[in-house]
């Protein structure tokens, strides 16, 4: 006999977690890879999510004084060679442009064969990250300590040539905000930095619902050319690490490779102190990592696209009519009231399909709360609701009037529900390890599968933590910030905790 699934998702989380995300996104319809290897092609509802997600820490990045520019999707290679070890870190993903037109191949059998002709004087790199290109901007904009401190951000497309890629967590293309700024002072350029990420700490977990580490990465796994990279790691429900969102503090580096000067106060010229920050559409596969559950999609209410849907069951024709003008008149009276400081999003679901899967449909896509509306509840003046942050089963009947006066409050607890649970779960899931032994134990290929946040005393250099992170597959994901000192596991030497982990 076939198995039978009670889940709208197949497999579950814990029959498959990788195959799990990809039908979750499939099932919500949020994106879907596109011809070209590696990229996606992202559709409305998940284009959505993204705009809410980009006007809000769009609002939030312009409060700390940045005004957006957009720069050229191109950089030539020149640019990309002035800091060494910048280009060296990203030299493998780096996807290069060495032609500018197409002829026709007179030597292909193909019919309309196309070859590269026109070759370029300088290559092309399709930009990666924007500190190249930024630099020659900083030092023309740039001359007198009254233009600092300078404070710039884009929302661009940037291109990663990845071998192995997923939907949002890893694509060769990919959308993101970067800030970049230019300072006359060390200590603000640094505090500019921490500062920037506490805006990403302040949004992922307030709108996006996601708990998150703040912390300092290990020198492995800092920005390449960056003095300090800052992060938030968050948990994902399989108990890997996700790297959320990175602020880099990267010293006089690119100041001295773009010659970004100023004179100061006594007509002196001093170079410039840097910072760059950003987040992506990683975010995105965080949400899904995070909340979703065998169902499909859950989504926080202050990140969906629709906060409420209204879901019309007529049974009989005759009563469509009166059922449509109910459900009319609920979505106005809910148009009107506000949740986090916005009107509610409320959307009447008005297609022509079985009733029996307009539910499942809504749940599939996240939607914080479901109202079936049919003629009992018309005869009732009620409404049947459902909410995504409890199961399809425990939905209720509820008298209309008393549920316009508490939507905003429920929506304000489905938001809440979904960042406590997820705390919960990280905390349940970070262990404190105080030995070598159990360290390897809890590494092991046997305990694999539940693994979470490791924290430790560390005191090791480099080359430990690189042999470590190959034997185990594992980082050092930060260094918390206010991080407790201890001695050691590994050198018996004082150091300062940090936490190990699986990551994407």
């Amino acid at each position: 006999m076939a198995k039978q699934y009670k889940t709208a998702i197949q497999p579950t989380r814990s029959e498959d977690y990788p195959k799990w995300y990809q039908q979750v996104i499939k099932s919500a319809d949020m994106a879907e890879n596109s011809q070209v290897r590696g990229c996606m092609v992202i559709k409305p509802w998940g284009f959505a999510i993204w705009e809410l997600i980009q006007k809000e820490l769009d609002k939030q990045i312009k409060e700390t004084g940045h005004d957006n520019i957009y720069c050229p999707l191109f950089i030539p290679q020149s640019l990309m060679e002035k800091e060494a070890e910048h280009v060296a870190g990203f030299a493998k993903e780096c996807a290069v442009i060495t032609h500018h037109k197409l002829e026709e191949d007179t030597n292909s059998d193909r019919k309309g064969a196309l070859k590269p002709a026109g070759k370029l004087e300088e290559a092309l790199i399709i930009r990666p990250t924007s500190e190249a290109i930024m630099g020659p901007l900083f030092s023309n904009w740039i001359q007198s300590y009254r233009d600092l401190p300078l404070k710039i951000n884009q929302w661009a497309n940037i291109v990663r040539w990845e071998m192995r890629t997923r939907l949002f967590l890893r694509t060769s293309e990919f959308l993101w905000q970067e800030g970049h700024t230019a300072h006359a002072d060390k200590s603000e350029a640094l505090a500019h930095s921490k500062n920037m990420l506490d805006t990403y700490v302040n949004f992922v977990q307030d709108y996006m619902a996601i708990p998150v580490i703040p912390g300092e990465k290990s020198e492995n796994e800092r920005f390449p050319g960056a003095d300090h990279t800052y992060c938030i790691e968050a948990m994902m429900q399989d108990k890997k690490a996700l790297q959320a969102g990175t602020s880099h503090f990267l010293g006089q580096n690119f100041a001295k490779a773009f010659n970004i000067k100023y004179l100061d106060k006594n007509t002196q010229e001093q170079l410039c102190w840097t910072t760059s920050w950003g987040v992506s559409t990683r975010l995105i596969g965080g949400l899904i990592m995070t909340h979703s559950d065998d169902d499909g999609l859950v989504l926080p209410p202050k990140i969906a696209p629709t906060q409420i849907i209204i879901i019309p069951i007529i049974q009989k024709e005759q009563d469509q009519d009166q059922i449509l003008a109910y459900a009319k008149t609920i979505s106005n009276k809910l148009s009107k009231l506000e949740y986090n400081n916005d009107k509610i999003k409320v959307k009447i679901d008005t297609r022509d399909t079985k009733t029996a899967g307009k539910g499942w449909h809504w749940v599939k896509k996240g939607v914080p709360i479901r109202l079936e509306i049919g003629m009992k509840e018309v005869e009732q003046e009620s409404v049947f609701m459902g909410r995504r942050d409890k199961t399809n089963k425990e939905r209720e009947s509820v008298n209309l009037d008393d549920f316009i006066t508490q939507a905003p409050e429920i929506l304000s607890q489905i938001q809440n529900n979904l960042y406590n649970k997820a705390l919960k779960f990280q905390e349940d899931n970070t262990h404190v390890i105080n030995s070598k032994d159990e360290f390897i134990n809890y590494f092991s290929e046997k305990n694999k599968n539940n693994a979470g946040f490791a924290k430790i005393f560390w005191a090791g250099d480099s080359k430990l933590e690189d042999e470590i992170s190959k034997k185990y597959s594992i980082s050092i994901r930060c260094i918390p910030f206010n991080s407790k000192k201890g001695k050691c596991i590994f050198t018996d030497k004082e150091g300062v905790e940090v936490i190990f982990a699986r990551a994407y």
